[in-house]
């Protein structure tokens, strides 16, 4: 069995950085000190989860539609992906806790090791807060293979119907904030429970299965990409004119209502690379800086946590601008770091421990298999 390289679709990696780099900006512009005329715009970047979140659907279906892998090996693949740096950087930022003698709840500690944290709000931002999102992908891995033994056997009709479904749940959801009395509740249930989140990586995967049987994508890479910004542009006044603690405020819409948008950018960059296209998002460095966007997503809010720490929030303008560069660097190097001396080496070496011989044979209709 043969499957596809990780950087099978390159523009997908390059994507990665951006994404990782608006939620960077989210945090920063909100924590550290604002910046006019960037601030606002990246305001609502936490959008950048639902980027990853359509992303992984797509690319773990682009990766793994027509393999022969038994589903065990599926499970330990994603375990060596995610599982190892999460380990690592929750315990630094336990350690950076204590440290700092905040306080550490070890429930929340404990229920974010399996990734169980998103299920209940108390614990959602355990260990290292950043690896809420870990907790919901874990929840999506659970779905995966049924989900594409399902729509993979079935025709373009079924996916269509999916894809339908996947898109109307997400403004239905927001909508159904209108329910929930309490702000703290209603962000978590539409922001960090893995149930409200299916439906973007539902969508991922219903992409990815389109394009590989052919479909054009909605929108031309240059115009999703304006559709993207334009989204962001348009929070602007929305944030101006109503509080993000309302049901219709523009928080929690931002992250779901974002997620048809970004399935039309990675698509079309994903189609544009399967026909050999420029996309712009094939550079070197993009490449390097995309492979590194999972550990500078978990590592940036510790630089964070502890610049605030020392120094405080900073003046608004220039000082926040130059902070603002010297921790996405920091920050950014750090992850480099982390990148080359645990996520890779640990990666391969516990892929290596559960590796699959390869199959002579391989027919069209091979799926991944629930056979032990």
């Amino acid at each position: 069995m043969t499957v596809p390289s990780r950087d099978a679709l390159p523009s997908l990696t390059g994507l990665r950085f951006w994404a990782a780099l608006l939620v960077v900006l989210y945090h920063l512009s909100r924590q550290v000190g604002e910046v006019p005329g960037l601030t606002p715009l990246v305001w609502y970047g936490r959008t950048g989860v639902t980027f990853f979140f359509v992303l992984s659907g797509f690319v773990l279906a682009w990766t793994y539609e027509g393999a022969r892998l038994p589903v065990t090996v599926f499970y330990r693949r994603r375990f060596a992906r995610i599982w190892p740096l999460h380990l690592v950087t929750t315990a630094l930022s336990v350690a950076l806790y204590l440290l700092l003698s905040a306080e550490v709840s070890v429930t929340a500690v404990a229920a974010s090791l399996p990734l169980m944290q998103a299920w209940h709000p108390a614990l959602a931002k355990g260990g290292n807060p950043a690896a809420w999102s870990l907790s919901d992908e874990a929840w999506f891995y659970a779905l995966f293979p049924g989900l594409l033994a399902l729509l993979a056997a079935r025709g373009n009709r079924l996916l269509r119907r999916a894809g339908a479904t996947a898109v109307l749940a997400l403004p239905l959801a927001w909508l159904c904030g209108a329910l929930v009395v309490s702000p703290a509740v209603r962000s978590w249930l539409l922001d960090y429970l893995p149930l409200t989140r299916s439906a973007q990586f539902v969508l991922g995967v219903v992409c990815a299965l389109a394009v590989k049987r052919g479909g054009r994508p909605p929108l031309s890479l240059p115009a999703a990409a304006v559709a993207v910004l334009a989204w962001h542009t348009a929070l602007i006044p929305w944030h101006a004119a109503l509080p993000d603690s309302a049901w219709y405020g523009p928080y929690n819409a931002s992250q779901l209502l974002s997620a048809p948008l970004f399935a039309a950018l990675i698509a079309a960059a994903a189609h544009r690379d399967v026909q050999g296209l420029p996309t712009g998002l094939r550079g070197t460095w993009l490449l390097r800086l995309g492979r590194w966007s999972f550990a500078w997503y978990l590592v940036h809010e510790l630089v964070l946590r502890l610049f605030l720490h020392l120094y405080g929030r900073t003046a608004p303008g220039w000082p926040s601008l130059v902070v603002w560069l010297v921790l996405a660097l920091a920050s950014q190097a750090l992850a480099g770091l982390l990148y080359a001396l645990v996520e890779r080496p640990a990666e391969s070496w516990l892929r290596s421990r559960g590796s699959v011989p390869r199959r002579a044979g391989r027919s069209g209709a091979d799926r991944l298999s629930w056979n032990p």
